[in-house]
């Protein structure tokens, strides 16, 4: 388990004053970033996939605001606001809980039972409940808060089961195109394509997965003279051996390929990283911290980033799957140079759009909205896989650079960067809009940032 959680010592304090009123427990942001660093530990445990990952993130995360919701007047329900959210019960006659304690429970029972290793955080949970008994806090209140987290986790897995993605191992193996300048899988791994389906599946904002189709991609060209031809160009000149180190740094610090092999000269293994959700999820506690949101503020504001990664996955992946179009790796070595190799390893999915372009725009919209257009701040999410730290003047620099990032990786062309961005505004706003968070952009309009 990580080192105790921040309000143990708190606690501590509290209990130990020996008042006869029992003081009320206080929690931070810090620890539902906990819940979510121990949430992204065994994400990278299982090689979950960048839009599982989401998919995992925003139900978690909806559980504990539902918790908030029901005991905050200043949060509203999802009820009536996300697509067939259901109408969830306070538990009845249920006394003695913690509303924070309880949310960050229910964070934990939905996880665990989503999650294909979710048994994992069982160990955590109860290291958590201990250090609070250790604390002095009461048996009834532990009791209380994990039964209202238990009953609003209940309803909150009946949602996430009715969004059809247990459907998708139903559906036909996807098979590669045969039409020249689609995708085809990517050394080394050589890995079937990823959730070639998940457009199937409920959004929680968008009124279909294509309602924010971007223009078409460049047509795929052989001719030298094509548009298409120098892109590819551009992307064969950035090269390991071209790139200057700072955009070898950027490319690393956004690289988030949970399917990065390694060859340890005997067999190919897996590199740790986190999917770029949990990356901006990372990002969304480090400013909640750094502006001091309170535990229910921090609660609504990482439920929104989650969201947001949800529709944002289902809109890029419905053009990846729709385009199918080549990526750079397959076609410089088949039309240009033999030998030529990204300084990325090529995820496992189709070029345009760009993924790390769409979901960084959408989250970058949200956070800017409840932190300002000029928040600095030093990301140090990637610190423990090696990485330095980044300094960023706003969230939206941070989420240009990630899009241009995968330039520099080799692994996207600058349309699928750009386009990308295009929807990942529209559908931050769009997410905004319809939670009632901040007035929505217009249906299909371009947002400019």
């Amino acid at each position: 388990m990580r080192k105790l959680l921040p309000f143990i010592f708190i606690l501590m304090l509290m209990f130990g004053c020996k008042e006869q009123e029992e003081q009320p427990l206080s929690f931070s942001s810090q620890d539902i970033s906990e819940v979510i660093a121990e949430m992204t530990d065994i994400m990278v445990n299982d090689v979950t996939n960048p839009p599982l990952a989401a998919r995992f993130f925003s139900y978690a995360t909806l559980a504990g605001y539902e918790v908030m919701a029901q005991n905050d007047s200043s949060r509203q329900s999802m009820y009536g606001v996300l697509n067939e959210y259901p109408k969830i019960e306070k538990p009845a006659g249920l006394t003695g809980y913690s509303p924070e304690l309880s949310a960050l429970l229910a964070m934990m029972e939905t996880a665990k039972k989503m999650q294909p290793s979710g048994a994992l955080l069982d160990a955590y949970e109860q290291q958590f409940l201990d250090s609070l008994r250790n604390a002095g806090v009461s048996v009834e209140v532990v009791t209380n808060s994990l039964a209202y987290a238990q009953a609003v986790s209940i309803d909150i897995l009946a949602y996430a089961k009715a969004d059809k993605y247990n459907r998708i191992s139903n559906y036909a193996r996807y098979s590669p195109s045969e039409v020249e300048g689609t995708w085809h899988p990517t050394p080394p791994g050589f890995f079937a394509p990823v959730e070639p389906y998940f457009n199937t599946i409920r959004s929680f904002t968008l009124d279909t997965c294509a309602q924010f189709q971007p223009i078409p991609p460049v047509a795929f060209s052989k001719d030298k003279s094509s548009e298409f031809y120098t892109m590819l160009q551009q992307c064969q000149q950035k090269s390991a051996d071209n790139l200057t180190e700072e955009e070898k740094n950027i490319a690393a610090f956004w690289d988030c390929n949970p399917f990065a092999l390694q060859d340890n000269g005997h067999l190919m293994v897996g590199m740790k990283k986190i999917s770029p959700g949990a990356h901006w999820l990372g990002i969304t506690g480090i400013a909640c911290k750094q502006a001091n949101k309170s535990f229910s503020e921090a609660m609504e504001i990482n439920t929104m980033v989650s969201v947001s990664l949800m529709d944002g996955f289902i809109s890029c992946w419905d053009e990846k799957f729709r385009s199918n179009r080549i990526r750079p790796e397959t076609a410089i070595r088949r039309y240009m140079d033999t030998s030529w190799k990204p300084f990325l390893q090529t995820p496992p999915f189709p070029e345009y759009l760009s993924g790390h372009s769409t979901i960084s725009a959408a989250s970058a919209v949200v956070l800017t909205h409840y932190f300002g257009e000029n928040f600095k701040y030093a990301d140090t999410v990637e610190v423990r896989y090696g990485l330095p730290a980044r300094e960023f003047q706003s969230f939206q620099q941070a989420a240009i650079e990630a899009g241009v990032s995968r330039f520099y990786g080799g692994i996207h062309f600058m349309d699928a960067i750009d386009n990308g961005r295009t929807q990942g505004l529209q559908v931050g706003e769009w997410v905004l809009g319809k939670t009632g968070k901040a007035p929505a952009a217009e249906k299909g309009a371009i947002v400019q940032k």
